[in-house]
């Protein structure tokens, strides 16, 4: 692995590397933060998706947020991660500015988008990754079809996203062993989540659950959201040392979410309490923390 950047953040630094890779090293007894290391940030509720699931409830007639005239941007501190999500962010007219912008701050972008838009988008994705606008790349799962897997291939920083609760097994056995990485993320009770959830839902998580040893042997990396890691009960199922090693902290307490559309931050995504946007990130990142620290 190499070092990308180094940089201080409150009592501790933090080291990132060109695989995704981020250690945090401190003397004292915890780590202690400024600001948020990664915002999940979200550009726009338009999507043409129309996910029965979706937490965000986005729509094909979605509106999208102002990303280039929002005064925080100017305060996030160099190596911020913001994972860029909708809605489709591709469907953004002003994406590859706004990455543009961030890249000249040393801000760290990365995007998820859906399966669909990634295979029908391909040559703005590989404009935007030759480019080095973005780090990382998700790309949720809808089918794993062979033209699919090769593609994706293609990419050594993409990351396949998946639901629990959603991807069935048999979808993941289809995916093994290709030298993939994978993030799982939590069921979200939340918006169109709660109307949508059924039996079939809890059996698919009961299914991942008593098989997660398994997968996490058949790819090349495996990781999760904190909703996932509880549902999932992980702290349980892997050694105390791996867990102190990996896990990354609790909601708040490193990361926050912003929703520019409607021009509010929270703890995370699901968050019922929410805030207007201020112009400092580490104010946000203050309200953020007091509400659970």
């Amino acid at each position: 692995m190499k070092i990308l950047n180094v940089y201080n953040n409150g009592n501790y630094k933090v080291l990132f590397f060109d695989d995704g890779t981020k250690i945090r090293k401190t003397d004292e007894d915890k780590f202690i933060s400024s600001f948020p290391e990664c915002i999940d940030l979200k550009i726009t509720n338009q999507c043409d998706m129309g996910c029965k699931y979706c937490h965000e409830d986005s729509t094909i007639d979605g509106l999208h947020g102002d990303v280039l005239n929002t005064e925080f941007i100017n305060t996030l501190k160099p190596y911020t991660e913001l994972a860029l999500g909708g809605g489709n962010v591709l469907t953004h007219p002003n994406l590859i500015e706004f990455l543009e912008v961030l890249k000249s701050k040393n801000i760290i972008a990365n995007i998820t988008v859906n399966q669909k838009h990634f295979i029908a988008s391909i040559d703005t994705i590989k404009y935007i990754v030759d480019n080095d606008l973005i780090k990382g790349l998700g790309v949720s799962l809808l089918t794993p079809t062979d033209e699919f897997i090769e593609l994706i291939k293609q990419y050594p920083n993409a990351v396949i996203h998946v639901i629990n609760g959603i991807v069935t097994l048999e979808d993941l056995q289809k995916l093994y062993d290709n030298n993939l990485k994978l993030l799982i993320l939590g069921y979200k009770v939340f918006r169109r989540g709660k109307d949508y959830y059924s039996p079939i839902v809890e059996n698919n998580k009961q299914i991942m659950n008593d098989n997660i040893l398994e997968i996490l042997k058949r790819f090349k990396v495996v990781s999760f959201d904190n909703l996932a890691i509880k549902q999932l009960n992980m702290q349980n199922k892997i050694h105390k040392d791996k867990w102190e090693e990996f896990y990354m902290g609790d909601d708040g307490q490193f990361t926050m979410y912003i929703d520019l559309v409607k021009r509010q931050f929270a703890r995370s995504s699901i968050s019922v309490q929410r805030y207007d946007l201020l112009d400092n990130i580490e104010n946000m990142f203050k309200v953020v923390k007091n509400e659970e620290y």
